[in-house]
């Protein structure tokens, strides 16, 4: 017998007419639920997320079916995914029934379900059904009996599971009874090719063919009604981010990570800055809401809520949506607290991670701003004593200008203001200036550029604080005025090329200060010493070390700068034991978005809790690449308890340390004698002559950092 079956097989086709009727009507309630939808991003100002729209479908498709973003957490993701593509395959499968008795059958009498491909699609089609159902119930024992903590559960959730399951399970009873009247009976061999269909066939094989009729009818018409209350209500469910989700990869910002809207501090009529209505958002973030999936996923990684603060990312995302939709005359800043925004280290763990591409960080960096340019509120006194300092003194610690480029006397550096040109400008920084354990790292840079044969040109007294501390806090207003000052400095000795030894300088100077008109390449350290290794124009005399390394949030997931440090620490002669959260995943140290300058009042320290994760991996020594860092790790060894089990040292000082002398120039690790490596560490400073008896030993067991 043929390899087909008759669609509309007891249904019969007068049943055509009152099936798409109630399709119709079904899409009509979505496409009104749709514009009521519309009508809530509405309330939000203008954005234009549909430039590059090349660009962004294919990274819509990329995300939507490769579920991409998913499966960066295999846990859920994997049944996720699996889920996603098995119900895809269910409705290609649904329009090619279509195609064949409503277009290609009654119109040109073409049958596409028959054959060989018949029976492929039966088996491709059931295989996909039973995927779809088994992984959904998994998702649902995750999320209703294994439910990790901080997963909410709402009505909405238990009528997608619970729908979506239904409409599985009647669509295999309609194709199992179908079987026992038919195919069980004329073509058994064809019935292999639906194995699931096949099992749910057996179980009524013994009723008689009428009642296999009736209850077939019941089964199918249970389905149909089932399949077109789910499409009635997506937009007026949970459901809706079977739309919004995929919708948000398409509105991606393509800007650099981490770019910030620059306020025109000069526009005339414009009163207001920042949010604390509704209106004042985009219709962007609104529709954010929307998208999220209340995975919780950004929520798991926030350093702040992992501290005990009052902060969830994603809980800031849909307070905005429940306000949008209930109260969009309410003030956000009260709706979602103050506490909640100062608690944010913006930095961007939750944004990474999301699978819905939710942007988080920049809706609290908006109500910052109203807080700070319109109520004039800060998260402490000492802030507002950090913005007084900067503003004045052009750093937040109060210190002289003329005290700026001291750390600098003795060393081979040029001052721009004295005329000198030099092949780099190295913008050091407030840290770096000012603090003295961050001071040895700036004059281990100038040692490592020396070494190098590259000449270093700093700005000295006439440098400012680049300005990202205040921004992030929200001072746009210190921001842009302390930036303008850099950046005619800096256009007015035509730098050409600029590095530095922070990544908030990094990012600062490198994307923010584009918007104010500057146009350098900026490099962060890390990068131009793995360059110089590369070129051969700096040579280092590696010896054993173990570290772990730590991804600032600025370097890793705003630059995606992580290889480099690695491969230069390797080359130095490092052994790294990875801490369980790096590279993407890495754990903030609790100093980003400004808290640099606020104490931390609530919950637990955040760099404690990164301290103890480096301790975790037994590694003696956390090598960091930000002076933010390098700080938060000096206190958090000494408060975490761990002096004496745990050091800090910035990859500059490891690499400085390491620096071949020209006896050791081409010479690799064996050939070292203890002799240069331990005259190195003398030129360092950092040890003592060794005896013979430590030579002996130091050559036994390497040397450590």
């Amino acid at each position: 017998m043929e390899a087909t079956r008759e669609i509309y097989w007891n249904v019969g086709h007068g049943v055509v007419l009152p099936m798409y009727l109630v399709t119709l009507m079904a899409f009509a309630a979505c496409a009104y639920g749709c514009w009521k939808r519309v009508e809530v991003y509405r309330q939000g100002k203008a954005i234009n997320r549909l430039d590059n729209l090349r660009e962004r479908i294919t990274l819509m498709a990329g995300n939507l079916f490769g579920q991409t973003r998913v499966l960066r957490v295999a846990g859920p993701g994997i049944p996720h995914a699996l889920f996603f593509w098995g119900f895809v395959v269910l409705f290609i499968g649904t329009l090619f029934v279509m195609a064949q008795a409503d277009f290609s059958q009654p119109l040109f009498g073409i049958k596409i379900l028959t054959g060989s491909f018949y029976k492929g699609y039966s088996l491709v089609l059931d295989l996909a059904g039973l995927a779809a159902l088994f992984t959904l119930f998994g998702l649902a024992l995750r999320r209703f009996v294994a439910r990790p903590e901080g997963l909410k559960i709402t009505r909405d959730d238990y009528l997608m599971h619970g729908l979506l399951s239904a409409i599985i399970v009647t669509g295999f009873f309609a194709e199992g009874v179908r079987m026992a009247a038919t195919e069980l009976r004329q073509n058994p061999d064809l019935a292999r090719f639906s194995p699931v269909g096949l099992f749910v066939a057996g179980q009524f094989a013994a009723l008689d063919l009428q009642s296999l009729k009736e209850l077939h009818r019941l089964w199918w018409w249970c389905h149909f009604l089932l399949v077109t209350g789910f499409i009635a209500a997506i937009p007026w469910t949970k459901f809706r981010h079977l739309m919004t989700t995929p919708a948000n990869y398409l509105f991606v910002d393509l800007r650099p990570k981490g770019s910030i809207d620059t306020i025109d501090l000069e526009a005339e009529g414009v009163e207001h800055f920042g949010v604390d209505k509704v209106a004042d958002l985009t219709w962007k973030d609104i529709f954010d809401a929307d998208a999220c999936t209340s995975c919780k996923r950004c929520q798991d990684r926030c350093p702040a809520f992992n501290t005990e603060k009052p902060l969830s990312p994603m809980q800031v995302v849909q307070q905005i949506g429940e306000t949008a939709c209930t109260a969009p005359q309410a003030d956000l800043i009260e709706t979602v607290g103050r506490d909640a925004l100062w608690s944010c280290t913006t930095c961007r763990s939750c944004q990474e991670i999301c699978p819905a591409q939710v942007e988080h960080v920049n809706k609290v960096i908006e109500m910052r701003r109203n807080l700070v340019l319109m109520q004039g509120e800060f998260p402490g006194e000492e802030v507002m004593v950090a913005a007084n300092n900067v503003e004045v003194n052009g750093n937040p610690f109060g210190m002289a200008y003329a005290e700026r480029g001291k750390w600098a006397d003795g060393l081979p550096v040029r001052h721009l203001s004295d005329g000198e040109e030099a092949d780099i400008l190295y913008f050091v920084g407030c840290y770096a200036s000012f603090d003295k354990r961050n001071q040895e790292v700036a004059k281990s840079f100038v040692k490592i550029c020396d070494a190098a044969g590259v000449s270093v040109g700093i700005l000295g007294k006439e440098e400012r604080c680049c300005g990202e501390p205040l921004r992030k806090l929200g001072n746009e207003y210190l921001y842009q005025m302390t930036a303008q000052e850099n950046i005619e400095l800096i256009k007015g000795y035509g730098v050409k090329k600029i590095v530095t030894t922070c990544p908030h300088c990094l990012n600062t100077l490198g994307r923010d200060y584009r918007d104010l008109g500057l146009d350098v390449e900026v490099e962060h350290y890390t990068v131009f010493i793995n360059r110089l290794i590369g070129e051969g124009t700096l040579a280092l005399a590696p010896h054993q070390f173990d570290y772990t390394y730590h991804d600032s949030c600025y370097l890793g997931r705003y630059q995606g700068i992580m290889e480099q440090p690695r491969n230069v620490l390797h080359v130095a002669g490092g052994r790294i034991n990875e801490m369980q959260r790096s590279g993407l995943e890495s754990f903030c140290c609790g100093a980003g978005g400004g808290r640099i300058l606020a104490e931390e009042k609530l919950g637990s320290r955040i760099n404690v809790q990164r301290v103890k994760m480096a301790e975790a991996t037994g590694a003696p020594l956390i090598v960091s690449n930000c002076p933010f860092c390098l700080t938060m790790f000096e206190d958090g060894i000494k408060t975490g308890d761990c002096e004496g089990k745990l050091a800090v040292r910035d990859l500059a000082e490891v690499v400085a340390e390491r620096l071949a002398t020209p006896l050791e120039i081409g010479k690799t690790g064996p050939e070292l004698t203890m002799a240069a490596v331990t005259a190195l560490a003398e030129v360092a400073g950092r040890i003592e002559p060794a005896a013979p008896e430590q030579e002996r030993l130091a050559a036994a067991e390497g040397v450590s950092a």
